[in-house]
């Protein structure tokens, strides 16, 4: 493992997604908790992606015209659903004043879909991960294991960082309506906006 891998990965990890936005929503309206719930599922939606570059399937939906497009309006079709919610004060954005063991599984399985339903995300690790396999390594299936756990646990802890941030500043927005109306606008818009382009995504 590398300085430069750990950069890397923490640029990656750092720039706003759906995953970053999913968390930032969920710890806005819903506080600590779910914001760690959040991040938790979102990390764990990475985990089927990863796999797939590791063991070489991702080759296959890059080069599978039909699979890629099936996953990519799956996704997009998920994110104008989060969008709708967003608005209907529904899904990540229904305020709540506690999170339960039943809103918490849900807010895991959201999270979760958000990063499983984006066929890029296994592209992307099929390119990025054996750049940072040396050629003579021995045991390389192993070592991109080992950087994937790593990358895995960059995500969750930049992902508890931007979801804790969002529960600080929550009672200043839920306490003020017109902000709250706003907040779900911005969201929904922003949901939308990239659904439009994983739409526009191409292999």
């Amino acid at each position: 493992m590398t300085i430069g891998f750990l950069l890397t990965s923490l640029i990656v990890i750092v720039s706003p997604g759906t995953g970053v936005l999913y968390t930032l929503a969920a710890g806005l309206s819903r506080g600590a908790r779910a914001s760690i719930v959040a991040a938790f599922g979102c990390t764990l939606g990475i985990v089927p992606h990863m796999a797939a570059a590791i063991l070489g399937l991702a080759a296959l939906l890059h080069a599978s015209a039909l699979a890629f497009q099936t996953f990519k309006y799956l996704g997009v079709a998920y994110l104008l659903y989060m969008a709708w919610n967003a608005l209907q004060e529904r899904g990540a954005l229904r305020v709540e004043r506690s999170i339960g063991a039943r809103s918490a599984l849900k807010v895991t399985i959201e999270a979760i879909l958000i990063n499983i339903l984006n066929p890029k995300l296994s592209i992307f690790f099929f390119a990025f991960l054996p750049q940072f396999v040396a050629g003579d390594e021995p045991r390389p299936l192993a070592h991109m294991a080992v950087l994937s756990a790593v990358f895995m646990a960059l995500t969750f802890a930049v992902f508890v960082g931007y979801g804790l941030f969002a529960a600080a500043i929550r009672d200043h927005v839920i306490s003020r309506p017109q902000v709250l109306a706003w907040m779900r606008r911005t969201f929904a818009a922003a949901f939308v906006a990239l659904g439009v382009k994983l739409a526009l995504a191409e292999r």
